[in-house]
């Protein structure tokens, strides 16, 4: 049943609460990394018929306020390789952190798993806010003062972006007298005056969520004052389950046939593929850097959704599941650098892969993906949202997504060249590899991204087969 995956997380953060904080401290890393295995095999599963509740009288397929489809199950996989990653990186601290990190990475394992699943507006929004708060105090764990600056800046917009979605519930209730998704759809292509300030209310409140520009003000200082685990968890997946993943599920379904939402989306999509990519650029600390990548990144999969056709959806959720690889790998190997070195300040830093050849390599395979280079994973996603403004003639938004992958690569060469490349800089000679740990699912991820890339030819296949694009 889809409730497990809502269950099984929530469970776990009572029982890790349970014994002693030395048992419990102990425990957390692996009462994490057990949930995320399992969660990753339920949702490689979930296409069988067992997660398909059937009427025995009728045999009829049940209908369920959460259910399960190949978008869910995409997403609900990322939720937990991100989640699994976080928990590794954060292992070494003291039993008093491992107990907060675990229970609080499993609540929002809880709120993202019903984002994804919900088929309702309100359900949609408790789940979001069940993840904002999550993150606002994971933000804020380290009590410094960068981190409670982004956690503070992170509450003032999540807060207008919650009350904005509320509103916009509020008027479409009052048309349609429901919320849900299969109910409101003939509402929402009314020109009532109400519906349509909705409509803008949504484009709003996911957009903050999203961290897209212009309402990207709160991103770039989140991520880089997180504490190194949190940053994993926020760049891979909190903010596009939290925003992204909502501007696809109602972009590709909901919206789709509405002209202004889309429009809306594609615009400030594009947008942000060019502020971010440009503001990377001109950093010079590098979780910095790759927050505004992140920004970048997520204007790749707002636009395509903005667009909403089969193919565009698709590429969405691919650059979704493949950006929560590659970024959560870039934010594991600056985790890497930050452990070993003591800074992320780019300046500071250079020929670390004489030291650190692991983290140098899987590094550069993070970049190349983001970057869209072949064979991996990113080259793929981004093909497919190409090919899909392409086939509906838009031909300025996928010449600007081509133009910025040009870009990205460029910025990502200017932070390898800064940190891995050159002569070691005096200072570092004593500096080694990266604990096992960290090396290991920085190694994993980096094999995800190939993988995927070398593979996707025959997910293509499979995809046409049942009709998916």
């Amino acid at each position: 049943m889809p409730l497990l995956f809502l269950i099984i997380p929530l469970l776990c953060v009572f029982l890790l609460n349970l014994p002693g904080r030395k048992i419990a401290g102990k425990m957390a890393p692996w009462v994490v990394a057990a949930v995320c295995a399992l969660q990753a095999a339920m949702a490689a599963t979930s296409g069988l018929g067992f997660w398909r509740p059937v009427d025995d009288a009728l045999r009829l397929p049940v209908q369920m306020p959460l259910e399960i489809d190949w978008i869910s199950a995409v997403v609900l996989a990322a939720v937990a390789l991100a989640s699994a990653a976080a928990n590794i990186v954060g292992s070494n601290g003291d039993s008093r952190r491992r107990i907060n990190l675990g229970s609080l990475t499993l609540m929002l394992m809880t709120g993202m798993d019903g984002a994804v699943m919900v088929r309702d507006l309100f359900s949609l929004y408790v789940f979001l806010e069940i993840t904002a708060v999550a993150s606002f105090i994971l933000i804020a764990m380290e009590k410094d003062a960068g981190a409670l600056e982004g956690a503070f800046k992170y509450v003032i917009l999540s807060g207008l972006a919650t009350a904005a979605m509320l509103a916009a519930n509020a008027l479409i209730f009052m048309r349609a007298g429901s919320l849900r998704f299969a109910d409101i759809g003939v509402t929402l292509s009314s020109g009532d005056a109400a519906v349509q300030t909705a409509l803008v209310l949504y484009v709003a409140a996911f957009c903050v969520k999203a961290g897209v520009v212009p309402f990207h003000g709160w991103l770039p200082g989140a991520y880089s004052a997180s504490p190194d685990a949190v940053s994993v968890l926020l760049a891979g997946v909190v903010t596009k389950v939290a925003g992204a993943f909502a501007v696809i599920r109602l972009a590709g379904g909901l919206f789709a046939g509405l002209a202004a939402p889309g429009a809306a989306f594609m615009a400030l999509g594009a947008f942000s593929i060019v502020v971010g990519a440009f503001a990377a650029i001109g950093q010079t600390d590098m979780k910095r850097m790759l927050a505004y990548s992140s920004i970048s990144q997520i204007g790749y999969i707002i636009l395509a959704a903005g667009l909403g056709t089969p193919l565009a959806i698709a590429g969405a959720v691919l650059h979704f599941f493949n950006h929560s690889v590659f970024k959560s790998l870039l934010f594991v190997n600056a985790a890497a650098v930050r452990e070993q070195t003591g800074t992320t300040d780019m300046n500071s830093l250079g020929g670390l892969a004489e030291k650190m050849k692991v983290t140098g390599v899987t590094s550069a395979v993070g970049f190349l993906s983001t970057a869209g280079i072949p064979p991996f994973s990113g080259f793929w996603s981004k093909l497919l949202i190409i090919m899909a403004l392409a086939a509906e003639r838009q031909w300025f938004y996928a010449s600007l997504a081509l133009l910025m992958s040009v870009v990205t690569l460029a910025y990502f060469l200017i932070m390898q060249r800064k940190v891995f490349f050159g002569k070691l800089r005096e200072g570092l000679e004593g500096i080694k590899e990266a604990r096992a740990p960290i090396t290991g699912v920085a190694v994993a991820l980096a094999g995800i991204s190939t993988a995927v890339g070398v593979l996707f030819p025959v997910a293509m296949v499979l995809m046409r087969r049942y009709g998916i694009i």
